[in-house]
């Protein structure tokens, strides 16, 4: 081979090493721009963190205010400081909701840019590479033999190195980005779960909000804006509860029970103890209905005698409306379940009987514990008792005496 033709076959092989050089300089250069800057979006972070702070003020405030005494203007001041803090929690949820949506909308257009970027420099980049170890199986002999001096020789590995070296490096970090990406990719799925989440939320603190607007609408009703009215609705749910309480006592505790329901022509049998409901809250106070919702169970019993058979204990108690604004676990005379109202109001045991209706008696002074006639006359009634065990189509006097007869109520609708 003449000097001229190594001359040649050289030049070759260094336009070659230079080419490749100016590939990879400007596929990084390419990638780089064609890769999304992240968007700065508004944080409202700070906004949702003030928010928290001011609930927490209001809650301070509550908590103080049910440590007075109990009045009519106190209560009202409890009632408007819950509803400020459902609309904060409104507004601050609204704004986890909205961060959470701009993250995502960036993220996503930052992945489908990226991906498709990716995708074609990777398959770019796997033929170079493919090209690239190609010249590099090249023996090292021949190249001696085609180099005109060792120098020359040395260069022409070096430089063939060189290329093999940047290419794997560019192929890894373009892959190592891509992963990267679809790991964030993934992040941004779990935010999407929370902000369906936070809707949720949002939805019922929208719900809760009317409610409690409704209540303070109810309060002032009720008690007609008057003190002495509050304080007289007050007394008489207090010693209600009160009356539970020592019905309870006496009777050695309100122990869950099960297998309690029975349903027959007349309707269903249910037991405030009953394990299906029994540790429930009443509307969501500190008592159970298995120790204070003789009367919500007793409710749902005359619900079903007329024909209402989805109604039972839960059904009422789910609805903060059927209790008093003014103490919320006292059952309001009038109560919506299963989209029928009723109204408790005052009858004769035996007249309500004789024509089939059912009657409810309130026994003790609080009235401390309810029960539902089913049938009788003259002093011998047949009763469904939501206290005792199977307290089903028992006979009243086998537990409880006629004179301890407190109040007589039939349920119109």
């Amino acid at each position: 081979m003449t000097y001229d033709n190594k001359r040649t076959i050289l030049q070759k092989i260094l336009l070659i090493i230079f080419f490749f050089s100016l590939i990879i300089f400007f596929d990084k250069k390419l990638i780089n721009a064609q890769t999304p800057t992240p968007t700065t979006v508004p944080d409202n972070s700070q906004a949702v963190k003030d928010l928290q702070n001011q609930i927490n003020d209001l809650q301070g405030k509550i908590s103080d205010l049910q440590k007075q005494k109990k009045t009519l203007s106190s209560q009202i001041a409890v009632m408007e400081s819950q509803i400020k803090i459902t609309q904060l929690r409104i507004e601050s949820t609204k704004g986890e909701i909205t961060n959470l949506t701009l993250d995502i909308d960036t993220a996503t257009k930052k992945i489908s840019v990226l991906e498709d970027s990716l995708t074609k420099f990777t398959g770019v980049l796997i033929n170079r590479i493919v090209a690239t170890y190609e010249v590099g199986r090249i023996q090292a002999f021949h190249v001696l033999f085609s180099s005109n001096n060792v120098s020359n020789f040395f260069s022409r590995l070096n430089y063939l190195k060189i290329a093999q070296e940047h290419d794997k490096k560019l192929i890894y970090d373009t892959t190592q980005a891509k992963n990267d990406y679809i790991n964030q990719k993934s992040i941004y799925e779990d935010k999407k779960k929370q902000v369906e989440l936070l809707k949720a939320k949002l939805e019922d603190y929208t719900k809760q909000l009317d409610q409690e607007k409704q209540a303070k609408q109810r309060l002032l009703a009720e008690t007609q804006g008057s003190e002495t009215n509050y304080q007289t609705l007050l007394s008489r749910a207090i010693a209600q509860l009160e009356g539970f309480r020592r019905f309870v006592t006496s009777q050695g505790g309100a122990s869950i029970l099960s297998n309690q329901t029975t349903c027959d022509d007349w309707g269903c049998y249910y037991n405030q103890r009953d394990s299906q409901w029994g540790n429930t809250a009443l509307n969501n106070t500190k008592y159970t209905l298995a120790s204070d919702g003789c009367l919500v169970t007793a409710m749902a019993m005359v619900y079903t005698h007329i024909g209402r058979r989805n109604v039972n204990p839960l059904t009422i108690n789910s609805n903060p409306l059927n209790f008093a604004s003014y103490y919320p676990a006292y059952l309001n005379k009038t109560i919506i379940a299963d989209g029928m109202t009723t109204s408790r109001i005052y009858a004769t045991i035996d007249g309500e009987l004789s024509g089939g209706k059912p009657v409810i008696i309130g026994i003790g002074a609080g009235p401390d514990h309810f029960v539902v006639f089913i049938s009788g006359s003259n002093g011998n009634y047949k009763m469904n008792d939501p206290f005792v065990p199977n307290g089903h189509n028992v006979n009243f006097t086998d537990y409880y005496s006629i004179s301890s007869i407190k109040s007589i109520e039939q349920v119109s609708y």
